[in-house]
């Protein structure tokens, strides 16, 4: 993409995102992923009605009358994006692809982080980690990220979701927000992955997919290829048996990620691409609260 042209789609994307995050997900971003952890902030001499289970006793002992400990929520945060890069993500049948939907969420995400006083952080896998960017504060630190969720170019093209699962949770040492924007496309197992990465860290899983990936048309004889392994094949759609095995492939797959989300205590919400993704995103944030 041209510099220019680039330039241009950041703005774009800028304005939408910011106004998103600022004036519809401050409030309820806020209320979900915040307090979620309490830090020590200082002792004070014991007063009426003072939780006993907060005395601070190496204090108290060493002023012989009573100290307690007062901890305040944790207001800094760090947020990860686990983004999904692979092949699948450019799919689209309805003006739009998934990768655009998906670089929308990632940075209405990350200004609602920002405006919160959180860090950001992003990685970019597909069956390798990509792209590690740590995570940072500020306008210039999002607008960076921005151009690399348009611009950014893997060099795999198949989806590994457990491996980034483990890579977050080796990377990123102290508790963090992280959300997980994939397709799920992946025919490999996450789900220990997911279980162990939400035991240290606070997860949610954001699916993004095509309408078209549910059903199939009855439009004849299509040549289809898959975008991840690069395979083709001819497949005969107005076949009810064809559009019936497709079908079943796709609720397969949905169940497997539903019970692996179920397993690991994990919040998911799935987006269609031709869907309000705002919606969304306020009942993921709404089951939080």
């Amino acid at each position: 993409m041209e510099t220019s042209e680039l330039l241009k789609k950041v703005r774009q994307i800028e304005i939408k995102t910011r106004g998103l995050s600022k004036n519809v997900f401050a409030g309820q971003y806020h209320t979900a992923f915040k307090g979620r952890g309490m830090a020590f902030s200082e002792v004070r001499e014991y007063q009426y009605g003072d939780d006993i289970r907060d005395i601070d006793w190496n204090v108290t002992a060493r002023y012989v009358r009573p100290y307690v400990k007062v901890f305040e929520e944790e207001r800094e945060l760090t947020v990860m994006l686990l983004v999904d890069v692979s092949g699948s993500r450019n799919f689209g049948t309805v003006n739009v692809t998934k990768k655009e939907v998906m670089t929308e969420i990632a940075a209405t995400l990350a200004f609602s982080a920002i405006q919160n006083n959180d860090k950001i952080g992003v990685i970019f896998f597909s069956d390798r980690i990509e792209k590690f960017i740590p995570p940072q504060k500020g306008r210039k630190h999002i607008l960076y990220i921005i151009r690399e969720l348009i611009d950014f170019q893997p060099e795999a093209r198949k989806t590994d979701i457990g491996a980034a699962l483990r890579y977050l949770t080796n990377v990123i040492k102290k508790r963090c927000t992280a959300f997980i924007i994939s397709d799920f496309v992946d025919e490999g197992a996450f789900g220990d992955a997911l279980t162990i990465a939400n035991r240290k860290h606070d997860v949610a899983a954001i699916q993004v997919y095509d309408g078209r990936e549910t059903e199939l048309p009855p439009v004849g004889l299509l040549k289809v290829r898959d975008a991840e392994t690069g395979a083709e094949r001819w497949i005969d759609s107005s076949s009810v048996r064809v559009r019936e095995m497709y079908h079943d492939w796709w609720a397969r797959r949905q169940s497997e990620a539903e019970a692996a989300f179920k397993r690991s205590g994990v919040d998911a919400v799935s987006v269609r691409t031709e869907e309000d993704y705002v919606k969304a995103l306020l009942g993921l944030f709404a089951r939080r609260t």
